[in-house]
């Protein structure tokens, strides 16, 4: 198989359903905590709720109880398995939600439990890869999977965005920042990130060095666009998911 750029293979299509009944799907991310993996995706995912005023998600007016996570196989690069994971637990929620936030933020850390034949391609939310120089109108990746669709097998499709706000500053006095970017359903739960092809790269202390390879910096999720007349979406910063993991 030809070389595949990791973060094809970091972000997880994922199903919701209820009781075998498909609802929608998103797009979700491994992290380790020291209680062992989680995915990290959107908390309206897997309340199928609208994360600002409640309302369901789907038009059949289910409310998810498992989710399917379609993983990269540790048989070999390029092949998938899919395993459930139950999102309750004698009625109470299974998902680990931000130790002060809470419910504000939209994003979890889901247990995983199913990890037979797996094999994991964690976001390290201490080391968040190179320090990239990320300002306003630079580039910026949402990689998942819009409707559903994945660019073959389950690799996901990269959509490119901008950065649409200063990333030192939270928008809404929440740790969140502005990309301008023509994202879609299912790509709710995105990892967002800084990529950029070998050469020579501006960090954010000022200097500039020479990659001989390809360098990222992961730098948030992605959740939604601010309306759908909005191509500007919301992405939760990478500093907000490792408080949630540390916390864990």
């Amino acid at each position: 198989m030809p070389t595949i750029a990791q973060p094809s293979v970091q972000s997880l299509l994922i199903e919701t359903n209820f009781n075998g009944q498909t609802l929608a799907t998103g797009t979700g991310f491994i992290s380790n905590t020291a209680k062992g993996p989680v995915l990290v995706t959107n908390r309206h995912n897997v309340t199928g709720r609208h994360q600002e005023n409640g309302s369901l998600l789907s038009p059949t007016g289910g409310i998810p109880n498992y989710i399917n996570v379609i993983h990269n196989s540790r048989n070999g690069l390029g092949r998938w398995v899919s395993r459930t994971e139950p999102l309750y637990v004698d009625g109470q929620p299974r998902w680990i939600e931000h130790p002060t936030l809470g419910q504000k933020a939209d994003f979890v850390a889901l247990p995983l439990t199913q990890l037979l034949d797996v094999q994991t391609y964690p976001y390290d939310s201490t080391n968040t890869g190179v320090e990239i120089f990320v300002g306003p109108a630079d580039p910026l990746s949402v990689i998942g999977f819009p409707f559903g669709l994945s660019a073959g097998g389950a690799f996901a499709v990269w959509a490119t965005g901008f950065m649409a706000s200063e990333p030192e500053v939270d928008f809404g006095g929440l740790p969140i920042f502005l990309i301008d970017c023509r994202s879609r359903q299912g790509q709710s739960g995105s990892p967002v990130i800084a990529y950029r092809s070998a050469g020579m790269i501006k960090l954010s202390n000022g200097n500039i060095s020479a990659f001989g390879d390809a360098v990222y910096r992961f730098l948030g999720i992605y959740s939604g666009r601010l309306n759908s007349e909005s191509d500007l979406g919301l992405v939760w910063k990478a500093s907000a998911i490792r408080e949630l993991i540390g916390s864990i």
